[in-house]
């Protein structure tokens, strides 16, 4: 039969995969090893850790200050990931909150770094959704409830709604 994880091995596993918040990572990590006791006191197969009752939470702190200390974990790296992986679809204001849902926040040279680039970042979305500026009220008012929801702040969406093509000359 096969055998499962043990907590440390589960944790390698999640992070080969992607970048995890230490928030995020320490909640899959308590589900597994939740599961691993349940499949301990059912007769299945015994895991290759020891389960008996010790502090859950202290087992997946130690695992996680583990994963820490030999590099597998960053919580630098997972902000660096997901700031990449959303800054070409969202908002400074969309990025700060998701990452905050996490447990983290941006650095000052990152938050510099976004904030710089958000206008031009607003005007790409904004040209490969609609292309040109709307000609009625009702239209850029469509834009704009579009650019407000990707998390773009409301000084950038008046620029790119109402300047249309020329906020491409602003950047350079």
């Amino acid at each position: 039969m096969k055998r499962r994880l043990s907590l440390r091995g589960r944790g390698v596993q999640l992070l080969s995969q992607r970048e995890h918040s230490r928030q995020e990572l320490r909640r899959k990590l308590l589900q597994h090893l939740r599961k691993l006791h349940s499949e301990a006191e059912s007769g299945l197969p015994e895991p290759i850790e020891p389960t008996e009752p010790i502090d859950a939470d202290q087992q997946v702190d130690d695992v996680l200050t583990w994963l820490q200390d030999k590099g597998y974990f960053s919580e630098q790296r997972f902000v660096e990931s997901r700031v990449h992986v959303r800054e070409g679809r969202y908002g400074n204001l969309r990025i700060r909150q998701e990452l905050a849902q996490h447990g983290v926040a941006l650095d000052a040279d990152t938050t510099a770094r976004l904030k710089d680039s958000e206008l031009a970042r607003a005007h790409e979305v904004w040209l490969r959704k609609f292309g040109a500026p709307a000609a009625e009220a009702a239209g850029r008012a469509k834009q704009m409830r579009f650019l407000s929801s990707r998390g773009f702040s409301p000084e950038v969406i008046r620029r790119v709604v109402k300047g249309g093509a020329e906020v491409e000359g602003d950047d350079g």
